[in-house]
């Protein structure tokens, strides 16, 4: 059943509106599986890359590594997986398989360099196409199972949306007893507020407005607060152990760092274009941390998805026709989206 030329939508240029066309697919080798793709979310990062924000892309380019589907063949090596299984692919497809991150089931950090789902080149040089398809083919080892208490649409943004606040929450050890805020209540920070309230730490949405007031607290927040008002961070200074930022906007860091308890760790996982200021007097006077994260490895990524399906938590998702997508960008551009538009891979 192996596929040579599948549709897609694909950016042909940077800025260009994507639009319908085929891409390659490699054929199916010893230890890869076909995915016939049912649903692919949409992130703000393919945003950032197809306008090349984040530096030169590669084009055309067919953004999308939020992805869930079913297994429609198998290499002859497979073990893993099954023609019919519910699987998921994120952002990363190969890595090196032998520094001593990729070894510690951490291939997100590869120190080779990870190859990315899409706008990369893979081991033969030729580039990959990410989830706005058809159909992907995937090394097993980087392919993870969608459990069945998920439903596919609202799993795919788990993928990216759901592992890069699940773990740095892990890692920083969110739970009982422990004040966490989550800054910008969009595709990521939604699932931020419901991972962290489901491993038992008190919650609070830090948003530029109280518009989504209602939404925050439904989600899991316990509380709420509006950064545009001035007595907000006078408010809570000194409050939290955990901040996770999801704004992909330069922030007052300085400011943010002051509402951390001593201890505590601010940890960035929106990734602004711009350099962003700091006075180190911030982190110095209070022993306090500022972080990033990254993804997740595909152990802990499958780790995220078993969590989620225990505890019900899907993304809140809006789906979309292909030919929406362009009209989806400038929508999630505008902060219009309650929280993740997915596009039905049955539409392109």
């Amino acid at each position: 059943m192996s596929v040579t030329q599948v549709a897609a939508y694909a950016a042909p240029a940077p800025k260009a509106p994507l639009e319908r066309t085929t891409v390659p697919r490699r054929p199916v080798g010893e230890h890869d599986v076909l995915i016939d793709i049912k649903y692919s979310g949409i992130c703000h990062s393919d945003i950032h890359q197809a306008r090349d924000g984040w530096g030169e892309g590669i084009f055309p380019m067919v953004p999308g590594h939020e992805i869930a589907g079913v297994v429609a063949e198998v290499g002859p090596g497979v073990t893993r997986f099954a023609v019919g299984d519910r699987v998921g692919v994120g952002c990363i497809v190969d890595s090196c398989r032998e520094c001593e991150q990729c070894l510690a089931d951490q291939e997100q950090y590869c120190a080779k360099g990870i190859t990315g789902t899409y706008n990369a080149l893979d081991k033969n040089g030729q580039p990959t196409y990410g989830g706005y398809s058809t159909h992907i083919v995937v090394d097993e080892n980087y392919t993870v199972r969608i459990p069945d208490g998920l439903a596919l649409d609202v799993a795919a943004p788990l993928l990216c949306a759901g592992i890069t606040l699940y773990s740095p929450l892990r890692h920083w050890q969110a739970g009982p007893g422990k004040k966490v805020a989550v800054v910008g209540l969009g595709g990521l920070g939604h699932m931020g507020v419901k991972i962290a309230h489901a491993l038992g730490a008190e919650v609070t949405v830090l948003s530029q407005s109280l518009r989504k007031k209602e939404d925050g607290l439904r989600l899991g927040a316990s509380h709420y607060y509006a950064t545009s008002d001035e007595t907000t961070f006078e408010k809570l200074a000194g409050s939290f152990d955990l901040i996770v930022s999801t704004v992909s906007a330069p922030l007052p860091l300085d400011a943010y760092l002051r509402l951390l308890k001593v201890d505590g760790a601010f940890v960035n996982v929106g990734a602004p274009e711009e350099p962003v200021a700091l006075n180190l007097f911030s982190v110095i006077g209070g022993r306090k941390t500022l972080a990033g994260s990254m993804i997740g490895g595909i152990a802990e990524t499958q780790e995220m998805l078993d969590f989620c399906a225990e505890h019900g938590l899907g993304s809140e998702i809006e789906v979309i026709a292909a030919e929406q997508v362009n009209e989806a960008y400038e929508r999630v551009l505008a902060s219009d989206v309650r929280y993740r538009f997915v596009i039905d891979a049955a539409t392109i």
